[in-house]
């Protein structure tokens, strides 16, 4: 392709009557002259703030922005072939000039309407309505989650949030869509797609300091969410609607995610959410079902807390999507407390009276097997938050002796299977049963019962010989502010 030069062209406007070419009358600019554009068959123009791409072809003119969508290398520098096929030369994308469409690639490239008016080019450099412009970034960004496991899309996504905060819209939008989108994508329902969401939006709002690292985290719950339901099908929920009573349907709740009834849960849920009612007048059912077992690895009052958590930071239009998904996930929450490991956990529970006096301290529990650590918890019951304090930190000491051996082994059995996410889930759990518990003090037994679990697991892969000289920080302030 010859040489280019750049030409800057003043905007100018065109005739008053010439406004149904399509976008007000001053947004029609001369850009430059038909004559060189034949000559030089590409060239470049500045209008204002825009930097576009003009082509001469034997099909006609087109004009598009010269900036490539992808990553913004210069069209220019591009090939057009027959069929007005325009190729980026950095990586392959191309576009068709005369239809708009991305043949290969994904974003969209703004092109600009053409007329030759007596030897000119003039174009209409009218911008789409804000609306307008929003709508196609949130389009863009679901069709991206089809493929999200191909980086490039995992790009798009970030630019799609970019353009839609530039047309003047509220980039947590396209995070809500998102929820929306693929709810129901989900067969067994939260995962910790939808768990660690609250997490990356906290981190926004409190480290991220410009635009760009701004950006990342919701980047990061939308590729997470679409990695999760990736070429999933759609798990409709039940359609029906039960009314909530106000004195019955909590129990009625609890009840039905007891029973695995995932059509009652549900209904009894539409029927609350239909009433008026939010995640304040739900929480204490759904932590109440999340804790009536040893269930799911602790996942399950976990879900519920972040839930709660996600709708605070998004708002309430999330609400329903976000408990659909959660009550789902509750009613096929598996069921640890009835494999043999797990199983003195039922009877300590029913042997909870709150009248255990003794002092419970953090050696109590780094060493003592599950069964030993009910009978623990029950001695010292009548002091809940002191004995949560003892369990953490002993899941705490766990976590600092995990013996990484472990960790590293490919030829132990399934109930050995151990990484340090056993141990860092201890404290995950940890944090969700001390926010609830504290709201609701009447599951406290539940809850410390529950932790009682991972430290008593943890025991058998613990080295408490390990050295701590390698974890340990002379200023604890300072270190925490570094890493952050």
């Amino acid at each position: 392709m010859a040489d280019v030069q750049t030409l800057t062209v003043n905007p100018a406007r065109g005739d008053p009557d010439r406004s149904e070419r399509g976008g007000s009358p001053e947004n029609w600019v001369k850009a430059a002259a038909l004559a060189e554009l034949r000559d030089r068959r590409v060239m470049t123009v500045k209008l204002g703030a825009k930097q576009i791409a003009l082509f001469y072809s034997d099909s006609g003119v087109y004009a598009c922005n010269n900036r490539c969508p992808h990553e913004g290398y210069p069209l220019k520098e591009g090939h057009l072939t027959e069929g007005c096929i325009l190729t980026c030369n950095w990586h392959n994308w191309k576009f068709d000039l005369e239809s708009g469409e991305t043949l290969i690639g994904g974003d969209q490239l703004r092109r600009y309407p053409v007329e030759l008016r007596g030897g000119e080019v003039w174009l209409d450099i009218t911008d789409p309505p804000a609306e307008e412009r929003i709508a196609a970034s949130l389009a863009a960004v679901r069709d991206a989650l089809r493929n999200i496991d191909r980086r490039a899309e995992y790009d798009r996504v970030a630019r799609e949030i970019s353009r839609l905060q530039l047309a003047g819209g509220d980039p947590l939008e396209a995070v809500r869509a998102t929820f929306r989108w693929t709810h129901d994508c989900f067969e067994f329902g939260t995962t910790h797609a939808q768990a660690v969401a609250p997490d990356w939006l906290e981190l926004r709002d409190s480290l991220a300091r410009d635009r760009a690292s701004k950006l990342v985290p919701l980047v990061e719950i939308i590729a997470h969410l679409g990695e999760d339901c990736l070429r999933e099908p759609r798990y409709p929920f039940p359609t029906g609607e039960v009314s909530y009573d106000p004195d019955l349907g909590a129990a009625a709740l609890v009840a039905a995610i007891e029973a695995e009834d995932e059509a009652a849960a549900i209904a009894l849920l539409r029927g609350a959410l239909n009433a008026g009612l939010g995640f304040a007048e739900l929480e204490r059912p759904l932590v109440t079902a999340a804790l009536a077992h040893y269930a799911d690895f602790g996942h399950s009052l976990i879900y519920v807390y972040k839930t709660g958590q996600l709708i605070e930071k998004l708002g309430t239009e999330v609400t329903e999507p976000l408990l659909l998904t959660l009550v789902r996930s509750l009613v096929y929450a598996t069921r640890e407390d009835l494999i043999p490991e797990f199983r003195a956990y039922a009877p300590a529970l029913a042997a909870w009276d709150g009248s255990g006096a003794a002092e419970p301290k953090v050696e109590d529990f780094t060493r003592l097997s599950v069964r030993k650590a009910m009978r623990r918890v029950l001695k010292s019951s009548a002091r809940p938050e002191a004995l949560f304090d003892a369990l953490l930190g002993a899941a705490a000491w766990q976590m600092l002796h995990f013996d990484t051996r472990m960790d590293r082994r490919s030829d132990n059995p399934v109930s050995r299977n151990v990484s340090w996410l056993d141990f860092s889930h201890a404290l995950t759990f940890a944090n969700a049963v001390r926010a609830t518990c504290r709201r609701y003090p009447e599951l406290w037994p539940r809850g410390l019962l529950q932790l009682a679990c991972f430290t008593g697991r943890n025991v058998a892969f613990v080295d408490a010989e390990q050295g701590l000289d390698d974890w340990r920080v002379a200023d604890p302030t300072t270190f925490l502010d570094d890493a952050l």
